[in-house]
């Protein structure tokens, strides 16, 4: 069981990894292609400009969100181990419980009814063997000679 820590980490907020695919640095949105180099001072001022407008705009939106957000993800996460613990594990510990003989009841049924066919078949399958030709498929029964083409049936064309 893992210790719930009174501090923390200001300094590495993403222990898991878990939200590695949202780093996104300028690089990875805005590129220039040799050919189509804007002036440098656009290019640097532009840098600075989106790193600005990220970091000022998450800082906002975090001060505003963040704590009814963290709060409601909380609440949620509580009522979900609420939830498991006192309600959905009781419940399946009394099925298991209950079921236990139908499932003894089904298993013999199943082995001694079913298996016997089931193994039958796997006798019967088990002596199909397919080969390949490289001749002409072969036709239909309706289309041998001296088999009248059935009602309905038409005899096959290629």
């Amino acid at each position: 069981m893992r210790k719930m820590s009174s501090q923390v980490d200001l300094i590495n907020r993403d222990p898991n990894v878990l939200n590695n695919h949202v780093q996104v640095m300028f690089d990875d949105v805005l590129a220039e292609p040799e050919g189509a180099h804007s002036i440098d001072c656009v290019w640097r001022n532009s840098f600075k400009c989106f790193n600005c407008g990220r970091n000022v705009c998450y800082k906002i939106l975090t001060f505003i969100c963040g704590l009814p957000i963290a709060l409601f993800w909380g609440s949620l996460f509580a009522l979900v181990s609420f939830s498991e613990i006192w309600c959905i594990t009781p419940q399946m510990r009394c099925l298991h419980v209950t079921l236990y003989s139908v499932k003894k009841i089904l298993s013999i049924v199943l082995s001694s009814v079913f298996g016997p066919i089931m193994e039958t078949y796997g006798l019967i399958f088990s002596r199909i063997h397919i080969t390949q030709s490289h001749g002409d498929p072969p036709k239909p029964l309706g289309s041998l000679p001296g088999n009248p083409p059935r009602n309905g049936v038409r005899p096959f064309k290629n």
